[in-house]
């Protein structure tokens, strides 16, 4: 029987991928359901669950914000997959520019409703600096990421108001959400694998996805691969230490963002030398890596500090020891002004708390 082989063939990876994406279908649409029918009781024993600790130490009503958040993040899955079936309807399942437009559209509108409602949910504020910089296209925008509501913001903020179309260069875990697995294959967009071992390929994958820019596009990257921690950054300087010590003076100064990582940035810059240079950088969501640390209720009533820096692409260097250079440069330039911005917020924090001792002590 040995000799025979297997009765049932590998599975290929187009049916597995098609497998994976019905599965979370299947998981969000069910979770949806399931949500929506428990939901009353749910409602009551997170309401007793804040009432407590309210009462105990006068901690924010967490419990019911996070539980109406997730059943409105699933009723955006929801939304996003029933656009993304009437535009595969409406084209007949081919790829077009037609398509794609109406891809970005939709795009637009799903994280703008997801960031609408943190943002109803948890009181936050927006204040802007530079949006009107960020537009027209063609641009590669580099955006620090600090959190995990931040993935929202290009599109929600930036491509809202200018009616830009970003090609995201994401990693490969955010593929378990079908819309995004399923929206991303249908504009351009790259799922890095970490350590993959095959770095050229992916760099020539980036460099692909500055071909063809307009002035409806924007390419966006995360140029510190990760969301900033004490640990991370100190490992990231020891690396930069052991591996590039020429560069080493530089990251020593950041405090406040990783270093860059070179290699994504620099092949996008080298392959979009017609695209003008936007820096994205936010203060207000810092910390908030995963949904323990916004349970602390450190997220409620957050001012958001947006600010836009647009350098044109002929002022980007050529030579690469100048462009990297430039970058650190740039990156610079965003780490003082998020340790300006931390410094007010903490003053204005420390005035505010300083007012309401005065008043409870009168």
């Amino acid at each position: 029987m040995g000799g025979l082989g297997p009765l049932i063939p590998d599975e290929s990876p187009r049916a597995s991928r098609a497998r994976r994406r019905l599965l979370g279908v299947a998981v969000e649409v069910g979770g949806f359901a399931l949500l929506s029918i428990l939901s009353p009781v749910l409602l009551v024993f997170a309401v007793a669950v804040d009432l407590f600790l309210w009462l105990r130490r006068r901690k924010p009503w967490m419990a019911v914000r996070l539980a109406v958040m997730l059943w409105w993040f699933l009723l955006g899955e929801l939304y996003g997959l029933a656009g993304l079936l009437g535009i595969w309807v409406s084209s007949l399942g081919h790829d077009s520019p037609r398509r794609r437009e109406r891809v970005y559209a939709l795009k637009r509108r799903w994280l703008t409703s997801h960031l609408a409602g943190i943002r109803v949910l948890f009181g936050l504020r927006f204040e802007f600096d530079g949006l009107e910089l960020a537009g027209p296209g063609p641009v590669l925008m580099m955006i620090r990421h600090a959190s995990i509501i931040d993935n929202a913001l290009p599109d929600a903020i930036v491509g809202r108001a200018h009616g830009l179309g970003f090609r995201f260069i994401i990693k490969r875990e955010l593929q378990m959400l079908p819309t995004i697995d399923i929206g991303g294959r249908w504009v351009p967009t790259l799922f890095v694998r970490r350590a993959s071992g095959d770095t050229e390929g992916e760099l020539e994958r980036m460099r692909a996805l500055t071909v063809n820019m307009s002035a409806r596009d924007g390419l966006l990257i995360y140029p510190e691969g990760t969301r900033w921690t004490p640990e991370k950054m100190a490992r990231a300087k020891e690396i930069i230490a052991e591996r590039q010590p020429e560069i080493a003076p530089l990251a020593d100064r950041l405090q406040n963002v990783l270093p860059p990582r070179l290699g994504g940035p620099l092949a996008l810059l080298e392959a979009a030398r017609d695209a003008d240079v936007v820096i994205f950088g936010h203060v207000g969501l810092d910390g908030f890596e995963y949904i323990s640390d916004i349970w602390s209720g450190g997220l409620v009533g957050t001012t958001v500090h947006l600010k836009f820096w647009r350098f044109p692409a002929a002022e980007v260097p050529i030579e690469r020891a100048a462009l990297i250079a430039w970058l650190y440069a740039r990156w610079q330039e965003l780490d003082d002004w998020i340790g300006q911005m931390q410094c007010e917020g903490g003053a204005a924090t420390g005035v505010a708390q300083d007012a309401a001792t005065a008043l409870a002590g009168s």
